[in-house]
């Protein structure tokens, strides 16, 4: 399917992870597209060749490097958006992508004994130390069946989540999806048939290290998602969340777990793979268009059967 040449995708977080891979995906239908980002100079090098490849493909591309969390920012860009609008251009997507949050943990760690090395040094007779650096060593080149062997992520054991960190990471990675839906509309710009897009994990009900912060704004997008289902439903807007299986994102590698997250999903996927931004690019494709005007408020699971699957091995 083309989408009108007149329909827009606002992206928050467009330029890497799952909304550059949706940027890439929507581009090639036909949809115009904004996207926010917030990067620092150094990374531009790597991010502007991708947006020209974007630009080549045909529709406009426009980008911006600010803070989409800013309400000042927000404002700018909309109003530039605006303009390139006109009178007949919409947007028909708007994903918000943006993951700015906390990792801390709530409370020190207590260290808890790990026999399984040491016994097996033992029973083989070889120095601990070095089976410990082999395992390692293994496990960071892909040998995921070590997890439980490995050394186990380390986590600050001073600093820890507070009141300010739940805030901004819930507003940031929750909430501001609803102030720039609420724009939006206010300012005219969605599409009669609208679809607006927030992402989540399995870290809205499992409980992982260093992620409690990040999983409270999970819930609060989901909740926030469910209310603008009902309320904006009048106005054509369909609201759903994506709920990804493990995913190989610069989010991700930045949880100090990250890598046993990865070998736990490769593990239990019964594809014995991770999601990748790509395959979530396509399912945001497949749920912005007309045929699927009847999802609506739903948190959708694109994981490969990740979520239901108890195997391990």
């Amino acid at each position: 399917m083309k989408f009108p040449d007149n329909h827009w995708a606002l992206i928050l977080g467009g330029s890497s992870g799952f909304g550059l891979a949706t940027a890439r995906k929507l581009v090639r239908h036909g949809l115009n597209l904004c996207l926010v980002h917030r990067d620092r100079r150094g990374a531009m090098a790597r991010i502007e060749p991708v947006f020209e490849e974007l630009r080549a493909i045909g529709p406009k591309v426009l980008t911006f490097n600010a803070d989409a969390l800013d309400a000042a920012v927000r404002g700018e860009i909309l109003a530039a958006l605006a303009l390139e609008l006109g009178a007949r251009g919409r947007v028909r997507v708007l994903l918000h992508s943006i993951a700015f949050g906390n990792l801390k943990l709530v409370a020190a760690e207590r260290p808890r004994p790990r026999p399984a090395l040491p016994a097996l040094a033992a029973a083989l007779r070889v120095d601990e130390e070095k089976l410990a650096a082999a395992v390692n060593e293994l496990f960071a080149d892909g040998c995921d069946d070590l997890a439980g062997l490995a050394s186990p992520p380390e986590y600050s054991d001073k600093q820890f989540l507070d009141e300010e960190d739940f805030s901004r990471t819930i507003y940031s990675m929750g909430t501001s999806a609803l102030t720039w839906t609420q724009d939006v509309l206010a300012r005219g710009l969605f599409a009669d048939d609208a679809r607006v897009f927030g992402l989540t994990s399995e870290g809205n009900t499992v409980a992982w290290k260093g992620y409690a912060a990040v999983a409270a704004a999970k819930v609060a997008l989901e909740s926030v998602s469910r209310a603008m289902a009902v309320e904006l439903a009048p106005y054509g807007v369909r609201s759903n969340v994506i709920q990804a299986g493990v995913t190989d994102t610069p989010a991700l590698r930045a949880i100090p777990g990250g890598e046993h997250l990865k070998a736990q999903a490769r593990l239990r996927n019964p594809f014995r793979r991770l999601t990748t931004p790509e395959d979530v690019a396509d399912v945001i494709y497949l749920l912005s268009l007309d045929e699927a005007a009847w999802v609506n408020g739903e948190v959708i699971r694109v994981d490969g059967g990740e979520h239901i699957s108890g195997a391990t091995s």
